[in-house]
């Protein structure tokens, strides 16, 4: 089970304390919305080494409380710590969909984009969304998968709005 007022302190903490109790207030008063962009803020303006670990998490985080898209940019422009991780943010702020064949028949008509590869084992953790008739990606995607390389099999599929449980998923796949 993940306790997310722990989590929201363990990223207040990576900042000065007043801009640390701005983003732990967020968290008590229910805007987690402004507090996801109060941390990213913070973390630039004080220029704050994260960890790859962390800024993945940020970024599970931001997309559970539909500011990842708002903060991708900045966030990884976030000074990293330069040690090893066992996590990676991939496909960036643009991140276009995979190419090729489906990866999985489960997926098969959504268009995959890549968010988070394990460094150890190579999996990576996807959104899967549909194309709306205009062009543009869903604003949430259909599911999260975690396949077991760019090009697949899926391993497991997770529910629109599982995007943490999926991380864990990738998480417990380090190696």
């Amino acid at each position: 089970m993940i306790d997310e007022a722990e989590v929201w302190d363990r990223f207040a903490a990576l900042l000065p304390d007043a801009d640390g109790d701005e983003v732990r207030v967020c968290w008590e008063v229910g805007e987690q919305e402004a507090g996801v962009g109060l941390l990213v803020d913070g973390l630039l303006r004080h220029r704050v080494r994260i960890g790859e670990d962390t800024r993945a998490e940020i970024s599970v985080v931001a997309e559970v409380w539909g500011m990842r898209a708002a903060v991708a940019g900045r966030l990884a422009e976030c000074a990293g710590d330069g040690r090893p991780a066992g996590l990676e943010l991939v496909g960036g702020a643009d991140a276009v969909p995979l190419g090729g064949e489906p990866v999985d028949p489960a997926l098969d008509g959504f268009l995959l984009i890549p968010w988070i590869r394990s460094t150890g084992s190579g999996r990576l953790l996807v959104r899967a969304h549909v194309e709306e008739p205009w062009g543009d990606l869903s604003l949430i995607p259909e599911y999260y998968g975690v396949l077991a390389s760019e090009r697949g099999p899926v391993l497991r599929l997770f529910e629109s709005f599982t995007a943490r449980e999926a991380l864990e998923e990738l998480r417990g796949s380090h190696s």
